[in-house]
């Protein structure tokens, strides 16, 4: 079987923690090749995702490495296992992989903590809502590419009925933006009220007034994996979404979250401004 040209950021996840495991182990990709009977470019593409790895072949390249860590080597193979198609997968082709890397990560997330500045929050946003935005941002775009991009904009949302814990923080100005006028924008403020009331949901603001906050420029959502090892941050550029995963910046971005989280409001005033915002549009 040729190697995967695109593996997706679960698989190449995958093979990454498997490096690191022979890393920490001071073991060799030879060594670890000829313990499997494989030879070493093999043990190079999985460690890249580019070839997937059996749970067998897997739990016996975590004895060689002597990891003790048995969670932390099940959900591993839980990794390894997985071969469905998720709904993401109807999208490529038509998005970015990057987007669907994103629908995956947020799938398989135990919780979510989420900083946006100038934006609502992808899934917190109504359909009117990513229509607009994406109208204004790409105007030149085929209707049958927007709509694409608002309809899997929706199935994002699902991760919210699975009752995956979501802590967003956003910022005031992301509030007063006013994306499609203020009929949408009215509405898109009564979404997220009713997006708070949900038990998994907790939704908080940062109001103009917070006095030294300096952190607008620094919107991210950290996506905390079944174990601590496979937490990601996911960040928004002009190209799409870039992930993070090393130790060290896992670190930088948690205290960074920290920090956002001690000048929000309370969750009552923070729908309270919500509240006055949508009565002045």
């Amino acid at each position: 079987m040729p190697p995967r040209v695109n593996p997706t950021a679960r698989q190449g996840r995958l093979g990454a923690e498997l490096r690191k495991l022979r890393e920490a182990a001071g073991i060799e990709s030879r060594d670890a090749a000829a313990f499997l009977g494989v030879n070493q470019t093999q043990i190079s593409h999985i460690e890249s995702g580019r070839f997937g790895i059996s749970e067998e072949r897997l739990r016996r390249l975590a004895g060689l490495y002597t990891c003790d860590d048995a969670h932390l080597i099940d959900v591993l193979a839980e990794m390894a296992n997985d071969r469905g198609k998720g709904w993401w997968e109807e999208y490529r082709g038509v998005l970015l992989p990057r987007a669907l890397d994103l629908a995956e990560l947020e799938h398989h997330a135990s919780y979510v903590r989420l900083f946006e500045a100038v934006h609502i929050p992808g899934v917190l946003q109504t359909e009117e809502h990513v229509r607009a935005a994406s109208t204004f941002v790409r105007p030149e775009l085929p209707e049958d590419d927007r709509e694409a991009r608002v309809s899997f904009r929706m199935r994002r949302q699902e991760v919210l009925d699975s009752g995956t814990p979501y802590d967003v923080i956003i910022h005031e100005a992301a509030l007063r933006m006013r994306v499609g006028g203020p009929k949408v924008a009215r509405a898109q403020l009564g979404h997220l009220l009713k997006a708070a009331t949900r038990t998994n949901v907790t939704l908080r603001v940062i109001s103009f007034a917070a006095d030294g906050f300096a952190g607008a420029g620094f919107p991210m959502q950290y996506v905390g994996g079944v174990v601590p090892q496979l937490d990601t941050v996911q960040t928004d550029t002009p190209h799409g979404a870039v992930f993070f995963d090393a130790p060290a910046q896992l670190r930088h971005y948690r205290a960074q979250l920290e920090r956002v989280d001690s000048a929000a409001l309370s969750q009552d005033a923070s729908l309270d401004l919500i509240r006055r915002i949508a009565q002045e549009l």
